[in-house]
């Protein structure tokens, strides 16, 4: 019997929303928790939100609201947002449960009865923004190495672990195996930390400071450190230390993490597991970042992509097939719509989606619908390739899979796809039909088609389930599970003469890229109308728009659109704004005007061009006026 398997994503932290980076882990879990299935192995998988912490103290606070309350409504974001993606998790997990912080306090006993947790006075640079101290070593110019900010100086008594008595051992085991922390890029950078002697954890914070934590069991003035609490939601979920699932699972464990929380999980979590008497986790996979658009994504400028959206406009299939075969797991990648548009139409419209829809269309055209006999005809070297490109796509697809190469697994099958396009081009069936002698021929091509698109389907499932799910259907396929298992996409001859087959549908339309950079984004004039047809709000809520004032510097008209100029503006700080101001100003008018703009907008592209923000008009049927002042004012000063 094969080993079960259990996958992880990080519990995400919730002082922020869901973006691409958090899409892409879990969507990894999932594409593997999905493969496994296929390979007959019984699967686990995990994702879930990280709720303590200073940095959730502080956003709540941002928000008006009690940090249960937070973390109760971002939580649900994250929550909500997987199935959107057709992520099928096994258990989302919250820190905030009772039975993750009843296992908390539990290991933090049993570390601490065997000497291996001590209480200290420390000063240090503390960063809290990732709510840890910092060594002077560990600082770049003084400032944290991730937030780039200085450190605050503080002065504490605190509880500390003892990794530094760990280090040689932790040393020895990652040597030992080799397939511990990957790719090996990320286990050199961990034996690189480990050259440098090893740091006491601190693992407390005291309540006069922060109170939103888990009360360490041996002092009740203490909550503990977000990274101590947090890692162990990896056992906890699964019931240690007696529950079944942790028997079961652990400890056939791949963690899945980005390369900005490895030093937690290559050094903190095997020596809190060594500590605590568990078994080490089987594996630690690590990947890079997602830039957009060449630069690095963030907040504050503006970049951050939101899954969500570009699930409601191009499909979670689409999305999830771009981001898979995209990047290089470990390894920075680039995303931006343009080439997320391109791998729509090339590969999953062109490619994929002309092979199925032309070879249904073939079927109901020459054989009414009904998949047709292959047996007593000759195969030609053509024929036999077609089987042995199946055989080789799969060996390689798996292969891949196996090593967390997800880029070449989906190449393998592109590849393969592409085969069966060129064989059709060859065999010209088209041609088949016209002569009655060559009908068993046309029969034989036809089939191998009909084969070749149920090999492909269950290939793509792990990427794609919506996707391969219709052309099981349209092939007249149902599985007990929902998907073929490996045993089945290994054998040929399954699909079933005399079967009939739905008439064929378009998998993935083409994208019309200037369509999608303008659909629901151009501004357009306000409809005349009574102020009551808006709804009204709170202060609280407008309070919220930040208005300010923004000098225009430059004005140009935006290509292929008539009623859109391109301003760059400063308001406090030079950005774009587009505005559908053309049709009732001219780009030379407005050089060196005043006028009010909504900064805190998220920007968005129009007509190719990104927008920072909202130029704000009086508009009526005919024209539009800008809103300015009375009097100069200094850009960037927010009107209240």
């Amino acid at each position: 019997m094969s080993e079960p398997f259990y996958v992880t994503t990080p519990i995400y932290y919730v002082n922020a929303r869901p973006h691409i980076g958090h899409a892409y882990t879990t969507l990894v879990a999932d594409v593997v928790n999905r493969f496994y299935r296929v390979c007959g192995q019984e699967t686990y998988f995990l994702t879930g939100t990280d709720e303590h912490g200073d940095k959730v103290v502080r956003a709540a606070k941002e928000e008006g609201l009690s940090p249960l309350a937070y973390v109760n409504q971002i939580s649900g974001l994250f929550r909500s947002l997987w199935p959107e993606l057709d992520i099928a998790y096994d258990y989302f997990i919250r820190t905030t449960e009772p039975a993750h912080m009843k296992v908390v306090r539990e290991v933090l006993q049993k570390i601490y009865d065997a000497g291996d947790i001590y209480f200290s006075e420390y000063e240090g640079a503390y960063c809290f923004g990732c709510e840890r101290f910092y060594t002077e070593r560990e600082l770049v110019g003084g400032r944290c190495p991730d937030h780039k900010t200085i450190p605050e100086i503080i002065k504490e008594s605190n509880y500390f672990f003892r990794m530094s008595q760990y280090q040689d051992w932790l040393i020895d085991y990652i040597n030992t195996h080799p397939n511990f922390i990957a790719p090996v890029r990320y286990r050199n950078e961990v034996l690189g930390f480990l050259r440098e002697p090893l740091e006491d954890l601190c693992i407390s914070r005291p309540k006069s400071r922060l109170q939103w934590g888990i009360t360490l069991p041996f002092d009740d003035q203490y909550v503990t450190y977000v990274w101590f609490d947090a890692l162990l939601n990896y056992v906890s979920a699964l019931g240690y230390p007696d529950g079944e699932g942790f028997k079961k699972f652990w400890p056939a464990v791949r963690h899945l993490v980005a390369k900005d929380i490895l030093k937690p999980h290559g050094i903190y979590w095997p020596i809190m597991l060594r500590a605590a008497g568990i078994p080490l986790y089987r594996e630690l996979h690590v990947h890079g970042y997602w830039n957009v658009d060449e630069g690095k994504m963030s907040k504050s400028l503006g970049n951050v992509v939101d899954p969500l959206e570009l699930k409601s406009v191009y499909g979670a299939d689409a999305f999830r097939y771009f981001l898979l075969r995209e990047m290089v797991f470990g390894l920075d990648a680039n995303f931006s719509e343009k080439a997320l548009v391109q791998r729509i139409n090339s590969d999953l419209a062109n490619d994929l989606g002309n092979l199925f829809s032309r070879s249904l269309t073939m079927i109901h055209k020459y054989f009414k619908g009904i998949v047709p006999k292959s047996d007593g005809v000759p195969e030609s070297r053509l024929d036999q390739d077609v089987k042995s490109d199946a055989s080789k796509a799969l060996e390689e697809y798996q292969n891949a899979m196996e090593d967390f190469a997800f880029h070449k697994a989906l190449t393998a099958l592109w590849e393969f796809i592409n085969r069966i396009n060129k064989y059709i081009d060859i065999t010209a069936p088209w041609e088949l039909a016209k002569k009655k002698a060559q009908r068993a021929q046309l029969r034989l091509v036809l089939y191998n088609v009909l084969e070749s698109l149920r090999v492909i389907a269950g290939l793509a499932y792990p990427f794609m389930p919506r996707t391969a799910q219709v052309m099981q259907e349209h092939l007249g396929m149902t599985f007990a599970d929902g998907f073929q298992t490996l045993d089945d996409l290994k054998g040929w001859g399954k699909m079933m003469p005399g079967t009939k087959l739905p008439k064929t549908v378009t998998l993935f339309p083409r994208v019309d890229v200037q369509e999608h950079e303008t659909k629901g984004r151009e501004t357009v004039p306000a409809k005349e109308g009574p102020a009551s047809e808006k709804p009204e709000i709170s202060m609280k809520i407008f309070q919220q728009v930040d208005l300010r004032v923004a000098t225009v510097l430059a004005a140009e008209p935006v290509p292929r659109s008539q009623s859109l100029l391109k301003l760059k503006v400063d308001a406090g700080e030079e950005r774009t704004i587009v505005a559908g101001i053309a049709e009732s100003y001219q780009p030379e008018d407005l050089l060196g005007k005043q006028v009010v703009i909504v900064a805190n907008l998220k920007p968005a592209k129009l007509m190719g061009v990104l927008s920072q923000g909202m130029l704000l008009t009086a508009a009526d049927k005919t024209s539009c006026a800008l809103v300015t002042l009375d009097g100069p004012s200094d850009p960037g000063t927010r009107l209240a």
